[in-house]
């Protein structure tokens, strides 16, 4: 069996490693082509160009970088055409896996279609659902309350669960280590350029405020090998010199040793719930993205933790909001008292995303064996 996989960003490339990983288990022999970055090479890909090249967001951010996306979509497309796969999975970043998609699908109606990571079309843009289901044929979903919004358009769909649940986490030795004599803060500004450049300044005067009331802080930031020297660049200054972190172990270390996070939205809410670590979430967009993005908003938080929970215990600085003088006094709330209301609800997204189960990358690709199966590309897989 060949499949051809597609990864946008580093939250992708760990669903794509995993998923990769679960396929060789199940389906010894499996070969792959696309395009992914560090973990899915790791696991046997060749990625077709690099994946940094895709991670963008926003409308107005990926303006200026239109015309070399477009011709990154083409070229993935003749690619997935050419490679001799029986499917193609894309992983997520759903402005160019489903551009991806569309050209495949009109030059071969047939081709299956599996896409990783169901939009969120509970929190905004609900008929993107209908619209992914001209070219996606199956869903992997990461949330539980997912599944209904794919059947509902027309494609079948599995929740295999968050990857965030199978991730090591820092041994009691290796946390220790990471721990020293004053309160240990992370500082999380994301993933892509765009974010960084945004974040870290704000989070820079936040870290400033900090160490007036805690002079014996401490800052660690873990970051991702494509932003790591712009993240060197933008906290040269800071009143605290973090200790910008790049290995997995670690990462792991700083998350199980922190005592409260400074985070941008996304996934990284989900992977401090696992550590049990307090969090406030800043974020901050090009104005234009933001007011499209409101205007189009079915939920009044967005932060997963919040979501998954059902509460709304992690308070959120985002937009204008996203200010040190607003961060700075949450954060000082949680290091003078914590905050137990938030400690629940993390340990309930944890349970409800897959907690003790099989691992997410085993169940994913569990679920792409039986779709592929049920329509005759392969034979029924064992169990």
């Amino acid at each position: 069996m060949n499949l051809f996989l597609i990864a946008g960003e580093p939250s992708g490339d760990r669903l794509g490693a995993a998923l990769m990983s679960g396929l060789a288990a199940l389906s010894p022999g499996v070969k792959f082509d696309g395009i992914g970055g560090p973990l899915m090479q790791a696991e046997g890909l060749d990625s077709l160009f690099p994946m940094e090249e895709l991670s963008v967001m926003g409308l107005v951010e990926v303006l200026p970088r239109y015309f070399a996306l477009k011709r990154r979509i083409a070229q993935a497309a003749a690619a997935v055409l050419e490679s001799g796969a029986q499917a193609l999975v894309t992983i997520d970043s759903p402005d160019f896996c489903l551009r991806v998609a569309a050209i495949v699908k009109a030059a071969r109606p047939g081709f299956p279609v599996i896409h990783y990571v169901a939009p969120s079309v509970w929190a905004w843009r609900p008929g993107r659902a209908a619209k992914m289901a001209r070219v996606v044929d199956h869903v992997l979903a990461l949330l539980p309350f997912e599944p209904p919004y794919m059947t509902a358009a027309g494609m079948t769909c599995d929740f295999v669960g968050h990857p965030v649940v199978a991730e090591p986490l820092a041994t009691e030795v290796e946390t220790q280590m990471m721990r020293g004599h004053g309160p240990l803060i992370l500082a999380l500004p994301g993933s892509r350029k765009g974010e960084v450049a945004r974040l870290a300044p704000v989070l820079g005067q936040v870290v400033a405020r900090i160490k007036a009331v805690h002079p014996d802080a401490r800052v660690a930031l873990p970051t991702v090998r494509g932003v790591a020297g712009l993240v060197q660049d933008l906290t040269a200054d800071w009143a605290i010199a973090p200790q910008i972190i790049q290995d997995a172990a670690t990462k792991r270390a700083a998350f199980a040793a922190a005592d409260v996070a400074i985070a941008a939205s996304g996934t990284v809410s989900l992977e401090l719930a696992a550590n049990d670590c307090p969090m406030v979430i800043a974020y901050d967009m090009n104005p234009v993205t933001l007011w499209l993005m409101r205007r189009a908003a079915l939920i009044d938080t967005v932060t997963l933790v919040n979501l998954v929970s059902e509460t709304r215990t992690v308070p959120e600085f985002i937009g204008p909001d996203c200010r040190a003088e607003k961060i700075a006094p949450a954060v000082l709330q949680l290091l003078r008292s914590g905050d137990a209301a938030q400690r629940e609800a993390m340990r309930l997204t944890m349970q409800r995303l897959g907690q003790g189960g099989p691992p997410p990358g085993q169940r994913a690709a569990q679920s792409v064996l039986d779709f592929l199966a049920g329509r005759g590309v392969i034979g029924q897989p064992a169990r």
